[in-house]
């Protein structure tokens, strides 16, 4: 099977697009899925990466690139959510439940008006096979923009993930930095679009974070093991979906998760099965 994969590869494009792209994905949802584990904002992710649908459905009906409408509909979803929670005394997660499940419904009835089951079926599950080249070059833009930005701050998000009462104490401008995480976040659901589709990504953006947080209690390496657990993921999940036709995003979300289980019986950090009592990570692990 491994040598019919790496034939395949040789003779086929699209299977190399597949596997560039998924790559990406993987390390990129793999880097982000870090600063979201540790902030608690799985839920968040979870709400953005369904509120780019909208998005998407409406730039399939007016024929314009689904990168612009996604976008906007990701920032206006998190641009919304921090604003019921801050004027209203709902708490976080009652607005992400509200303005997620709205956009969601926005979604599935534009994607009506478009009459194209077909691209509701691609969008909500992808289909990393029908990669286009300019699929690859917007994931390749948006990894450069993630990987910048957690680069550029770094020492900021750090601080602000384990302690965001010190961080705005110590100056640091915690407001823009959960926006721009936002912005950030919805990029990489956007490009994960084609690959693994809004109802999936969100495990992309978790299982390898949450994995990684059980292998280490250093950030450093927990990212370097985030992004690379996204990567053999993606390479691992294309080999099985190629190998025995199954649909690709699915068998991508499902080796992460085996992955997730391993770790979570047999870490030797915090293994259930190897008694781990390696703690957690804090800002002692800076």
């Amino acid at each position: 099977m491994i040598s019919q994969f790496i034939e395949g590869l040789q003779n086929y494009g699209f299977l190399r697009n597949a596997l560039f792209t998924s790559m990406m994905v993987g390390f990129i949802a793999g880097v982000i899925g870090v600063f979201i584990v540790l902030r608690g904002m799985s839920l968040m992710g979870d709400a953005i990466s369904h509120a780019v649908l909208p998005g998407v459905a409406v730039s399939y009906i007016i024929g314009t690139n689904y990168l612009i409408g996604a976008t906007t509909f990701g920032i206006l979803a998190a641009l919304l959510i921090g604003f019921v929670s801050d004027k209203s005394k709902l708490k976080n997660d009652a607005a992400i439940g509200i303005v997620f499940s709205t956009f969601f419904a926005m979604g599935v009835i534009f994607i009506s008006f478009a009459k194209s089951s077909t691209d509701l079926y691609h969008i909500l599950f992808g289909n990393v096979l029908a990669v286009t080249d300019s699929d690859m070059v917007i994931t390749s833009i948006v990894g450069v923009i993630v990987i910048l930005f957690i680069g550029i701050f770094y020492k900021d998000l750090k601080v602000s993930s384990f302690d965001p009462t010190f961080a705005q104490a110590y100056g640091v401008k915690t407001k823009f930095l959960h926006y721009a995480l936002m912005f950030a976040l919805t990029l990489v659901a956007v490009s994960s679009l084609q690959t693994v589709g809004t109802i999936l990504v969100i495990a992309m953006l978790i299982t390898p974070a949450a994995t990684a947080f059980l292998l280490t209690n250093k950030l450093s390496v927990m990212i370097f093991i985030s992004a690379a657990l996204g990567v053999i993921s993606a390479v691992v999940g294309l080999f099985f979906s190629y190998s025995y036709n199954l649909a690709s995003g699915a068998t991508i979300v499902l080796t992460a998760a085996v992955f997730f289980v391993i770790a979570f019986l047999f870490s030797p950090v915090k293994g259930i099965l190897m008694n781990g009592k390696g703690g957690n990570l804090n800002e002692k692990n800076y």
